[in-house]
């Protein structure tokens, strides 16, 4: 049989899925760029500023260094276990066995999207913060498994209703993935919220996952909290944590998940079948990061509360309706009245040269909202609010 010949159909499992969110937007920057448009990206959340010198400077010394080249260990160095365990002491004043509570990631997306498949039978249940991140459903969807969504809205302060889920529900459900701060609302959880997620997954044994990947961009004094900081946390759940934010890193892919140990065991043991696990010289980079001067991150979140102070100011200006964010480097934008999420971010698009992402494109309770993603300089936010006045002024 020829190449012409061979009928190639994609797996039930694929076509099931909406197109990748941020590959769609690609795909239509790209048609606005090639009619001559000046694009200003604030849709994908990747951080423009550089990784910081003394990060890349230990990755040139490893990279050299023939020991590295060879296959990594599975589960991570030991080394950059026992500093992710010490930074996790000096942070949160969480202990953590670095043998036992610790699995290095090649990016926290690929740990998240491989967990359920250490839980998830086909057929289960586990529930997920909706509007989020698409990889938390989506792997709980290559498992097998169904996702039930809890809605994140306004009026509960975009925390999860964790009573509004029914006992029949709870009980059945496997896994729950929570993000805070969050992606893509910018909301942050307090602790009596962690508390109350820990006492739902205990009475009805169900596996907490929360992705902390924005733990360290908050800003004006503020400190998000970890979810294994509340007692009785570690026991039933892992967190999730990446260098990409925190340190400009996403290219590198590297972060980790730690907390209950029979969780990272298995996880681990996913991981060992599937990956040959991270480059050790980016793992010797981490160590550096994590153990090296943190005035790079300070820096990090006073230039990104600057231009969140821009922006939010200047939306606000022209009519739209905004929360200032404590954390991470997203804006959450109402979308003016008489659009959908889709048909304003497709306005901003065609008609200013202004990539956002709609709201819808992270589930549908994120319709009637955009997000904006403070990656670009403080002078071209200020002229995406410029280019945003001449279309407005908007009313909510």
């Amino acid at each position: 049989m020829t190449s012409d010949q061979l009928r190639i159909e994609k797996a039930e499992r694929l076509k099931r899925l909406p197109p990748y969110l941020f590959k769609e937007i690609d795909r239509q920057k790209e048609e606005v760029r090639a009619k001559g448009i000046d694009i200003i990206d604030l849709g994908v959340g990747d951080p423009d500023l550089p990784t910081p010198p003394h990060i890349i400077q230990a990755l040139k010394r490893a990279a050299s260094d023939p020991a590295n080249h060879r296959y990594p260990s599975y589960s991570g160095m030991g080394e950059f276990n026992a500093v992710v365990a010490r930074w996790y002491k000096q942070r949160f004043n969480v202990d953590l066995d670095a043998s036992t509570e610790v699995v290095t990631l090649i990016g926290s997306k690929e740990g998240i999207a491989h967990i359920p498949l250490a839980f998830i039978n086909p057929g289960d249940i586990a529930l997920v913060a909706r509007p989020g991140y698409p990889v938390y459903h989506v792997g709980i969807q290559f498992a097998g498994g169904t996702p039930y969504f809890m809605d994140l809205l306004k009026e509960n302060s975009f925390l999860p209703d964790l009573e509004a889920i029914s006992p029949e529900l709870a009980q059945k459900a496997k896994m729950m993935f929570i993000n805070y701060p969050n992606n893509p609302t910018a909301a942050v959880a307090t602790r009596e919220f962690f508390e109350s997620v820990v006492v739902f997954a205990s009475e009805h044994n169900v596996i907490v996952c929360h992705d902390a990947a924005y733990s360290e961009m908050a800003f004006d004094g503020y400190r998000p909290a970890s979810f294994l900081e509340v007692g009785g946390a570690k026991a039933l759940g892992i967190e999730f944590h990446s260098l990409s934010k925190t340190y400009n890193m996403t290219g590198w892919r590297i972060g980790f998940a730690v907390g209950c140990a029979d969780v990272i065991s298995a996880l681990g043991q996913v991981k060992s079948n599937i990956d040959s696990g991270a480059f050790q010289a980016v793992q010797i980079a981490g160590i550096a990061a994590l153990e090296g001067d943190q005035a790079c991150v300070e820096e990090m979140r006073q230039i990104y509360a600057e231009r969140r102070d821009i922006l939010v100011d200047g939306l606000r200006s022209i009519g739209l309706s905004v929360e200032k964010p404590r954390a991470t480097f997203y804006v959450w934008v109402e979308v003016p009245g008489g659009y959908t999420s889709a048909g304003f971010a497709s306005r901003l698009l065609t008609e200013a040269g202004i990539v956002t992402t709609p709201g819808n494109g992270f589930g549908t309770s994120g319709e009637g909202y955009i997000r904006m993603a403070l990656t670009v300089d403080r002078e071209r936010i200020r002229e995406a609010v410029e280019r945003l006045s001449r279309l407005g002024p908007f009313g909510c």
